[in-house]
């Protein structure tokens, strides 16, 4: 189906999308998909495996206010050379990073152009659908020797991140909250 940020690179050459189910409220979920980034509150994945390639990734378990990403053109960071811009967002809704990661870690001379989506869709009171897109636009004809290989770590790491939101967004709340 047609998701926010399709419009970015609107002709991919690779599309990957997935998904999870999460038992809480959009608005129990949306707070942890604000605050990713290696500069945030981390992606929620293996971090130790992330680290092992210099990342220098945190995972948080609370959310941090004044982590969260707030408007079109706020800078995530991948790693702390590499940053994606936000492209769109809608609180609540969904985010959508985009950019160019070249050989130094910088748009410069990257190979492809990128976008990743984060999509929250309330399917029932209490029943959040997040989805997630990566589309990747070639802009070198060997950018899928680069990309194709590095997406299969990617539906590894994506597959966590899901389950570690998911983990974090279902968590009972304390009293009052």
């Amino acid at each position: 189906m047609p998701l926010p940020g399709d419009d970015v690179l609107p002709a991919p050459d690779l599309m990957a999308t997935r998904a999870i189910t999460i038992n809480a409220p959009s608005s129990r979920v949306w707070p942890w998909v604000a605050q990713l980034g290696q500069n945030r509150g981390g992606f929620y994945t293996y971090d130790w495996l992330e680290n092992l390639v210099g990342s220098d990734i945190h995972s948080s378990n609370v959310i941090v206010p004044a982590l969260r990403i707030r408007a079109v053109g706020d800078e995530v960071r991948l790693a702390p050379p590499v940053a994606l811009k936000v492209a769109a967002v809608e609180d609540g809704r969904h985010l959508v990073l985009s950019g160019a990661v070249g050989p130094d870690g910088t748009g410069a001379a990257a190979p492809y152009d990128f976008t990743w989506a984060f999509v929250l869709i309330e399917r029932a009171p209490g029943i959040t659908r997040l989805i997630v897109r990566e589309r990747f636009a070639y802009l070198a004809g060997w950018a899928a020797a680069l990309v194709e290989p590095v997406e299969m770590v990617s539906f590894f790491m994506s597959e966590r991140m899901l389950r570690g939101i998911r983990e974090r967004a279902e968590r009972p709340t304390p009293a009052g909250d």
